[in-house]
């Protein structure tokens, strides 16, 4: 297979149990892990796996390869966002046979902001081990996630606003880190570092990159010992706490201005992502970091 196909039969996650921690893994390495539906449905069906084994206290998530997640699926031989999956987030009707917002906003809300919604309600503690770049849809599940350990390496990213859009679906940017700097990391689409993230409280644990591994699991095995219930209950008790300031609201709300700007490029440029790809987008990037 070349560096340009994708086989049908790749398995896109992994799934394995180390102890009472469950690993799942993104597993397209070869396209930086970018998020297409099968992946998201493969995610889906991994952390289910999860929740019904009585013997995984607490879930890992983390991503094969030199990066955790480089965004959504918008250029790879992979993509997919004309196929249809079984529906689980949303009760909406199927993508496929619509066309234009009605499309766009039925896919939308399935694959993406719903899907995020339904695996911060995992009843188990779910750590992402974040490693290289955590751009765009990356964000989504990181920060769907309890915990955030990340490698000095890593960089944090949201830079659709290059695409004339405010933010990525899940629109978590003010609750995980405050409103001022939300602002800076999207009106620049910079790279925020590791370090700057943690001090933001959108990371917990910075390690160097060749401890990540052990950094994380050791987390995830303490966190185990503690009573599952107690801690189903707790993470209820935070996320609800987290909605009462507004969180699932607010997403409500600039969700359907991300349709909006969506339905603006349809109007005024070629596709609803105003012309860019992923190539554009990564090299718009780079240069905004100052790399070659």
């Amino acid at each position: 297979m070349s560096g340009t196909e994708e086989s049908t039969d790749e398995q896109v996650v992994t799934y394995e149990v180390r102890g009472p921690v469950a690993v799942v893994t993104l597993n397209r390495p070869q396209y930086r892990n970018a998020q297409n539906s099968k992946m998201t449905y493969a995610l889906d069906a991994a952390f289910a796996k999860a929740v019904d084994d009585p013997d995984v206290k607490a879930i890992v998530l983390a991503g094969n390869g030199k990066h955790f997640c480089a965004g959504h699926d918008i250029g790879t031989p992979g993509r997919d966002i004309d196929q249809s999956f079984e529906r689980k987030a949303v009760i909406w009707w199927d993508h496929t046979d619509r066309a234009g917002v009605d499309a766009r906003f039925a896919r939308e809300s399935e694959v993406y902001l719903g899907m995020c919604r339904r695996w911060r309600e995992i009843p188990k503690p779910v750590i992402a081990m974040v490693q290289g770049a955590c751009i765009a849809g990356g964000l989504m599940l990181a920060w769907s996630c309890d915990f955030v350990v990340a490698s000095d390496d890593a960089f944090f990213s949201d830079p659709v606003v290059r695409m004339g859009i405010p933010g990525v679906e899940y629109f978590a940017h003010p609750w995980v880190m405050n409103p001022r700097a939300a602002k800076e990391f999207l009106y620049t689409g910079d790279r925020f570092g590791a370090g700057r993230a943690q001090a933001l409280g959108m990371v917990n644990h910075v390690v160097p990159r060749a401890e990540l591994e052990e950094a994380t699991f050791a987390i995830a095995e303490r966190i185990a010992q503690m009573p599952q219930l107690g801690l189903a209950l707790t993470k209820k008790a935070v996320n609800q706490a987290e909605d009462l300031m507004g969180m699932r609201s607010g997403m409500d709300s600039v969700f359907g201005l991300h349709h909006a700007a969506h339905a603006h490029n349809a109007e005024l440029d070629t596709d609803s992502l105003a012309g860019l790809d992923a190539r554009s987008m990564a090299k718009a990037s780079k240069q905004a970091a100052g790399e070659s």
